[in-house]
């Protein structure tokens, strides 16, 4: 008998409501959105023919990320919901007494606007509350002096440095560690910023680096509309937006006093030193910068890949390795 599972659409953020309605899906029925299919229970080989035995129209409103910028544009809300599905029921940690808040603790159906984690420390810093609630993860340390202005989620093993000043909607994923100043940030995992230097409307992968200084801006200097690099028309679109600072990929590195022009997509194991800015667009597994780009080998990146995840405990898998094969062999196309 082949196998029944459950496919879903990887663009869209859960929801309570859309969890129920996927846990009560029946064998060959799916449900669709705009002509979408969202959910699908059944074999893998039926949903690739797309033989389903019934589509039901999904009336519920989607939470998506559509675009490489909506996963900032849109994090105020995820934060939001997200805190609410973390912590209600549950009782924070006590803060310290050290700290400044500012704003209400609570919100109006009184649910408690900060959550500490067993295991977390914050001390001597300035927690505003005015636009949202604040989330410090399990063995999450946020040393002293540390300004952070709501929404913000520090996830597990996260680390905010000293005098570290953070605007939201900023979330940093496990084991992350930021100094300097990061405005509407969402660093997925693993990866550091750890030193002086600004970050803003930003999205870095995991296992990436920024070195000391480093900079990106997210306004072009006369204002105009920005324009980011779109992979599946292989050219720059128009945005509409006016604020967009770095997108990095997976495993890439900048070294110290890197500069990075308004809204710059770095790929997957790039390596970006030298003085000057890059060009804008970066294909993965590519090092170097304002001079020139060379092909980053395999060999090379796992080696390096393997070292860094090393010192986290976590092992590159072969199933790891083969995903990255496929990014360097579509890589090609972009250089």
């Amino acid at each position: 008998a082949q196998a029944c599972n459950l496919f879903v659409a990887g663009h869209v953020l859960p929801t309570d409501e859309l969890v129920n309605i996927a846990q009560k899906l029946q064998p060959g029925e799916a449900y669709q959105s705009e002509g979408k299919i969202i959910f699908y229970k059944g074999s893998l080989e039926m949903f690739q023919q797309q033989q389903f035995s019934r589509i039901i129209e999904l009336k519920e409103p989607l939470f998506c990320i559509e675009m490489l910028y909506d996963i900032f544009l849109k994090n105020d809300a995820a934060i939001e919901q997200d805190f609410r599905r973390i912590t209600t029921g549950r009782e924070s940690a006590p803060l310290s007494p050290t700290n400044t808040v500012i704003g209400e603790t609570t919100y109006p159906d009184g649910l408690p606007k900060i959550f500490i984690e067993e295991g977390a420390s914050v001390e001597c810093c300035f927690l505003n509350l005015n636009e949202g609630p604040i989330y410090i993860g399990k063995e999450a340390e946020l040393m002293e002096g540390c300004c952070i202005r709501a929404p913000f989620a520090a996830c597990q093993h996260a680390v905010t440095k000293m005098g570290c000043k953070i605007y939201g909607a900023t979330t940093l994923g496990p084991y992350c560690k930021v100094g300097g100043e990061l405005s509407n940030v969402v660093m997925i995992g693993y990866s550091n910023k750890a030193h002086d230097g600004f970050l803003g409307n930003a999205v870095i992968g995991e296992w990436c680096n920024l070195g000391a200084g480093t900079t990106a801006s997210n306004l072009k200097n006369d204002y105009a509309e920005i324009k980011l690099w779109h992979y599946p028309s292989h050219r720059f679109l128009r945005t509409g937006l006016q604020f967009c600072g770095l997108i990095m990929g997976d495993h890439s590195k900048a070294g110290i006093n890197c500069m990075f022009n308004t809204a710059t997509v770095i790929g997957v194991g790039v390596n970006i030193y030298g003085a000057g800015f890059p060009r804008n667009f970066v294909a993965s597994f590519s090092e170097g910068g304002t001079s020139g780009f060379n092909d980053v080998a395999l060999s090379k990146f796992f080696a390096t890949a393997e070292k860094m995840m090393h010192r986290r405990n976590i092992e590159l898998t072969e199933v790891d390795k083969e995903i990255f094969e496929s990014i360097y062999h579509q890589a090609e196309n972009f250089k």
